[in-house]
């Protein structure tokens, strides 16, 4: 996030980041947050002109069912202020969203207890401790939180308790039984060592404002915060959760402690290989993305450059802000694609096979498109139904300064929307005019779920010093679609929300892949109801669930444009 490009820079004449729209496209996403109580709610990071990198890169979005009531709910995690941490001021809240169904939700902040106060970035969902009620891990600046789910519509702030109140700058967690006891541990990336009692150089400091020996940074030659290159990294940490509903941290006996200090935005317990162990891929800002395989001996190795996944195509390391994880070519193994800077791309890596990885971003139709964005959060979704994962990327930048400059940028950006082309390439989704693809934000954390049951997957984006974007999906014509939600058997050692879980359901000769994986984008969640869509299918030929304890087992599905139920050991 910041620093020099990783390739020439371009100068454009006119901005390519935002005012982008075709008159004869259709409407595929509708910005309606002004008809939903989530126009309520206002994220706030710092002062606008961004002095110090702690003011840029907060804002997760989780969409999960808290209540269990069938309906996703939405929580936007919140920053804060320097003032707000010296006690001048009211800090800013984070905001629970009840859904109550056709797009009215109701603020439960208070009533759930989940308000955290403190500078917010991430969140990831999980339920921990295996009683059918979904927690939550807020990950901050200062003391990372544990919201622990008493099913009665309220949570508990459990952290300090299960032994997960890390301290430090944390970002995008992830849940995961890397172990295959049946219980979810936890990983949680460190950032940057962020003194506030020893502050960078700013851009605004009076007398400051000047050339590079006085100790201000510059990105193209502009003044501006200082980051994170030159700034002393964290390590990352694995909580490994024991019987009894704690935690020890086991990072550096598991091999995942980051000696290096490499900057971390995103994670995300993934199986890669394909071999029934969940991995774990970390992507790391301006330093090479890790890729730990899962030994099976509670030890990962780091495969990171074997695997092709550290750097791009040309050997260089990238901003690396957010993570997609998905098989977009239905082939059976997962691809991970990768949001950057601004005058980099973002990164598609095609899975080739045993942990094996190929950068195909420019083959994919991902390199020229994404040059002037600067990418947060990222998810592969089907948003036509067609039985093809496409991917949406939320975009904004973190310079402010970039509005006066001739570089083809802009500090608010359209959101990126491709569709799959069925062929390993991605085309752009053109904007319509006035639709949500249109809408320039300061886009941050990325979330996607079925909020309206219409069978649609929706976006729900946290964008940066404003209010939040939620896009109803319009696409029309759609396919048909099935909609999972899983429940593992902890007896089998699967944990009771099956995070882990990957599912193939095949129509004629398609198969499709999803798994259950809690994290990733960036430092965000989405719901973990699996989506399908089916394209013109009226009938599933085969459903099969891989459940994280090694059990395999096939479901009938007795119809389509449904949500069912799938239990493990209820099936064949």
């Amino acid at each position: 996030m910041g620093g020099a490009p990783t390739r020439a820079a371009p100068n454009y004449a006119s901005r390519r980041t935002a005012g982008i729209v075709d008159p004869k496209a259709p409407a595929v996403f509708e910005d309606i947050t002004g008809k939903t109580a989530l126009n309520g709610f206002k994220h706030r990071s710092g002062a606008a002109s961004k002095d110090y990198i702690l003011e840029a890169p907060s804002g997760g979005v989780a969409i999960f069912d808290y209540d269990g009531d069938g309906r996703p709910d939405v929580y936007l995690v919140n920053g804060s202020s320097f003032e707000a941490l010296q006690g001048k001021e009211k800090p800013p809240r984070a905001a629970l969203y009840r859904n109550l169904g056709n797009w009215r939700f109701e603020d439960v902040t208070d009533k759930a207890g989940v308000a955290n106060e403190r500078w917010g970035f991430g969140v990831a969902v999980g339920d921990y401790n295996n009683d059918g009620h979904p927690d939550m891990y807020v990950s901050n600046y200062g003391v990372s939180r544990l919201y622990r789910n008493n099913g009665d519509g309220t949570f508990t702030d459990a952290a300090e308790e299960a032994g997960v109140a890390r301290k430090g700058w944390s970002t995008g967690a992830t849940w995961g039984d890397y172990d295959g006891d049946g219980l979810l541990d936890l990983f949680v990336p460190g950032y940057v060592q962020f003194n506030l009692s020893d502050l960078p150089p700013s851009p605004h400091m009076t007398g400051r404002a000047g050339p590079k020996d006085e100790g201000v940074c510059q990105y193209r030659g502009v003044p501006v915060f200082c980051g994170p290159r030159g700034l002393k990294g964290e390590g990352d940490t694995l909580y490994r959760q024991k019987p009894d509903g704690t935690f020890e941290d086991v990072s550096r006996r598991a091999g995942v402690d980051d000696p290096q200090g490499y900057y971390g935005m995103a994670s995300a317990f993934v199986d890669a290989n394909n071999d029934g162990l969940l991995d774990l891929i970390v992507t790391n800002d301006s330093t090479p993305n890790y890729l730990y395989l899962n030994r099976g001996n509670g030890t990962f190795e780091d495969f990171s450059y074997a695997s092709g996944v550290a750097l791009n195509e040309e050997g260089h390391e990238q901003a690396s802000m957010g993570v997609a994880a998905g098989d977009y070519d239905n082939d059976g193994l997962v691809d991970f694609y990768v949001t950057n800077f601004s005058d980099e791309t973002n990164s598609l890596y095609h899975n080739e096979g045993e942990g094996m990885f190929r950068d195909v971003t420019f083959h994919a139709g991902h390199g020229e498109t994404t040059l002037p964005f600067l990418g947060w959060g990222t998810s592969f979704l089907d948003f036509d139904n067609d039985g093809w994962k496409d991917l949406i990327v939320a975009n904004g930048h973190v310079y402010p300064v970039v509005d006066a400059q001739r570089w083809g940028t802009s500090y608010a950006q359209q959101v990126l929307l491709f569709r799959n082309l069925r062929n390993g390439s991605f085309g752009r989704v053109p904007a319509a005019p006035g639709s949500g693809l249109a809408v320039a934000i300061r886009g941050r954390g990325l979330a996607v779920g079925d909020l309206d049951g219409d069978g649609l997957l929706d976006v729900v984006i946290n964008d940066a010093d404003a209010r939040p974007t939620v896009l109803r999906n319009v696409t029309r014509p759609a396919g048909h679609w099935l909609q999972l939600r899983l429940e593992g058997d902890v007896v089998k050692k699967s944990p009771r929300d099956a995070t882990g879980a990957v599912v193939r359901v095949t129509v004629g000769s398609v198969c499709q892949s999803a798994g259950a994986i809690s994290g990733g984008g960036y430092a965000s969640q989405n719901d973990l109801t699996l989506h399908f869509g089916l394209g013109p299918a009226e009938k599933i030929d085969k459903l099969e669930v891989s459940w994280p304890g090694g059990d395999r087992e096939t479901f009938f599905a007795p119809g389509v444009d449904r949500v069912l139920r799938i239990t493990q050991g209820k099936g064949n």
